[in-house]
């Protein structure tokens, strides 16, 4: 047994590294700055880059130019950092360029409070981009997850060749826990495909039965054209209303068509429930604790924690949900996620409890609002 005590950030530094990543680049900004510290450790000794850029917007173009030229990268920000990142997040969406961005979220908004951790950034991961395009963001609940799912969200950006975002937060990022390495369960590497058969490479054309095309790295045997700008196949400019189309639909469904395929999630389902916790982030941990605590009592709740926030896993959200009549929605923010439960399960009684002031939410505050809303 190999015990290890590490924080969130370093976690999600090793499990880039295990998936492959050899470059990073980043700007510093707490709570995501022992990210960048990590990967100055680990990279340059095994041949990998990590380079400091003057801002965020930089540390992702520079990302965009390392995936473009075939190598795993990431970056690592919070807030502010990802909102001045949209305009690069736009661009690797329509160039369709793999790469990672682990978001350590703090109490916004703007400056916000910098040693104070919530989930605020939740549904700007989703709509912060120009044209409102999807992309997969997966949320880590403690240290082992910070590995895991890191090592997925690779796997994910190479597959389907889209940024993925990591909905860290600063309470899982800088919490220190004890793992035993030896037990994770780590997902087989995937890279990114290459073209298939011998016609002249199309730098959009899509592999046979996929809507995600082959990758060529920019720089090697081939013409490679990247452009963020509206293209078909080929990879030229168009204007064309038809060629268009085709592209955004292409892209659109080559993630949310493929959720059910990598949704992440736990879920406990209590036979009489009829009541659950639909929650994700560090507030699972305080909702876990609620659930035990309910059931010693002869009270059982059944809990969802979703590790896949977007695209949402709606097909897996209402088969979870069947039993149950009431859903108490908790959130380190005043309302984001809790609209997507309110779209999804329109005939079920949705409470929310939100909370943004820099505390996380309390096992008591989460007992005491079922306790008022939903009797027990």
């Amino acid at each position: 047994m190999k015990l290890s005590l590490l924080e969130g950030n370093e976690a999600m530094a090793w499990g880039a590294y295990h998936a492959g990543c050899r470059f990073f680049a980043g700007y510093p900004i707490s709570p995501a700055t022992t990210i960048f510290n990590t990967m100055l450790r680990i990279l340059p000794p095994c041949g990998g880059t990590v380079l400091q850029a003057e801002d965020e917007i930089s540390a992702l173009g520079c990302c965009i130019g390392a995936s473009m030229g075939g190598l795993k990268a990431m970056t690592a920000t919070s807030g502010p950092g990802l909102s001045l990142c949209s305009e690069q997040i736009s661009f690797a969406i329509g160039s369709e360029i793999p790469l990672v961005i682990a978001e350590v979220q703090r109490l916004g908004p703007s400056t916000g409070s910098a040693t104070r951790g919530a989930d605020g950034d939740i549904q700007f991961m989703r709509w912060g981009n120009s044209g409102g395009m999807p992309l997969i963001v997966l949320a880590p609940v403690d240290i082992a997850d910070c590995f895991t799912l890191t090592a997925e969200a690779f796997n994910l950006a190479e597959a389907y060749r889209c940024p993925v975002i990591l909905a860290s937060n600063k309470e899982i990022g800088l919490t220190r826990e004890s793992i035993d390495l030896k037990t994770l369960r780590w997902p087989k590497r995937i890279d990114r495909s290459p073209p298939s058969g011998n016609d002249p490479f199309l730098p959009f054309k899509s592999l046979p039965g996929k809507n995600v095309p082959g990758f060529l790295p920019i720089g090697g045997n081939h013409i490679v054209r990247q452009t963020s700008s509206t293209h078909g196949a080929p990879g030229y400019i168009t204007t064309d209303p038809n060629e268009i189309a085709a592209m955004l639909e292409r892209m659109k469904q080559k993630i949310e068509a493929d959720v059910d395929k990598f949704t992440f999630a736990e879920a406990v389902i209590e036979p009489k429930a009829e009541t659950m916790i639909l929650c994700y982030g560090v507030t699972a941990r305080a909702a876990k604790a609620v659930c035990n605590t309910l059931k010693a009592e002869g009270k059982p709740v059944s809990l969802l924690i979703l590790k896949t926030l977007w695209p949402v896993p709606e097909n897996f959200i209402r088969q979870k949900t069947e039993q149950v009549t009431n859903i108490l929605v908790p959130e380190m923010n005043l309302g984001q996620y809790v609209r997507e439960i309110e779209r999804i399960l329109k005939h079920k009684h949705i409470e929310f409890l939100g909370q943004m002031d820099g505390r996380l939410i309390t096992p008591d505050r989460i007992k005491e609002v079922l306790n008022d809303k939903f009797a027990q």
